[in-house]
C-alpha cells in the first residue's frame, strides 16, 4: 500500500509511464484467442486508472498501440482499433465522475476514422477535467517523435523562428508531443521484458525504471503501489552527486 510513514516522505511520482504488455501471452496460457487477451488488458486500464486517480497520481501515460504493431496480423490490428471505442464508450461516464482528463500522443490522425472519433469524443467530453491526466500512446513512436521534432525545429529555423544558438534541450522538450506534461518520474514495464520498446525514449532520460514478470492484464493496484512505495524511497540524483558525497 502507498504510505507515509517517516521513511517515506518523498512525494508521489506526479507521472507514470507505463508499457502493458503481456496481453498475448495471458490468452496463450489460459489457451485463449489474443483478442481476449486484449479486451483483458483494457479491463485492466479501467482499474489501474482508477487507483492512480485515487491516490493522487496527476499524469498517466500508457503505451496502447505503437507504430511497429502495424505489422501484426491484420485481423488482431483491426481488433486494437475497435478497442479504444469499446473501451471509451463504456468507461468515459466514469471517467467524466473520476474527473479524469483523457489526452494523445502519437500519429492519431493514420488511425480508422471511427477511432479517431471515439478518441477526439473522449478527449472534448473530458477537457474540462482538473484531475488525473490519462495520455494513451495512439500509433506512437519514441524515434518517429524526435525525428518529426527535428524536421519542425529545421521549418521554424528556415523561417527565422528559430537560431542554431536557440538549440537546446528545453527547445527539444518544447517540440515533443509530450510537451504539456513533465517527464514520467517511473516507466513501468510488465510481462519480463526489460526493454524500453521506444517508448517516451526522450522524456525517460532520468526517470526510475521498473520491471515485473507479470502480466499486463495480472497487474494489480497492490504492485503498483509496492512500486510505488520502493520509488518514493530512491533517491533521485538526475546525473548530481548523493546528499553528503
Amino acid at each position: 500500500m502507498v504510505t507515509d510513514n517517516d521513511e517515506e516522505k518523498k512525494p508521489l511520482p506526479a507521472h507514470i509511464g507505463i508499457i502493458m504488455d503481456g496481453n498475448g501471452r495471458y490468452a496463450k496460457q489460459r489457451n485463449l484467442p489474443r483478442i481476449k487477451g486484449h479486451s483483458e488488458g483494457m479491463e485492466n486500464v479501467k482499474r489501474i486508472t482508477t487507483f492512480c486517480s485515487n491516490i493522487g497520481i496527476k499524469y498517466l501515460t500508457l503505451y496502447a498501440f505503437s507504430t511497429e504493431n502495424w505489422t501484426r496480423p491484420r485481423s488482431e490490428v483491426n481488433f486494437l482499433m475497435r478497442l479504444p471505442i469499446d473501451f471509451l464508450s463504456h468507461f468515459l461516464p466514469e471517467l467524466i465522475r473520476e474527473n479524469v482528463r483523457v489526452k494523445t500522443i502519437g500519429d492519431v490522425q493514420a488511425l480508422p476514422k471511427n477511432t479517431q472519433r471515439a478518441v477526439n469524443e473522449a478527449i472534448d467530453s473530458t477537457q474540462q477535467n482538473t484531475g488525473l491526466t490519462l495520455i494513451f500512446a495512439l500509433n506512437y513512436g519514441g524515434r518517429d517523435e524526435v525525428v518529426q521534432a527535428i524536421k519542425d525545429i529545421y521549418q521554424d529555423m528556415n523561417d527565422n523562428k528559430v537560431g542554431i544558438e536557440d538549440i537546446d534541450t528545453h527547445l527539444i522538450d518544447g517540440y515533443l508531443m509530450t510537451r504539456e506534461y513533465p517527464d514520467p518520474d517511473m516507466i513501468i514495464r510488465t510481462s519480463g521484458e526489460y526493454r524500453l520498446s521506444n517508448f517516451l525514449l526522450w522524456q525517460s532520460s532520468y526517470s526510475e525504471l521498473f520491471f515485473t514478470d507479470t502480466l499486463w492484464p495480472d497487474f494489480t493496484a497492490e504492485e503498483l503501489s509496492q512500486m510505488i512505495d520502493d520509488y518514493r524511497k530512491r533517491e533521485r540524483r538526475f546525473g548530481g552527486l548523493k546528499k553528503g558525497g
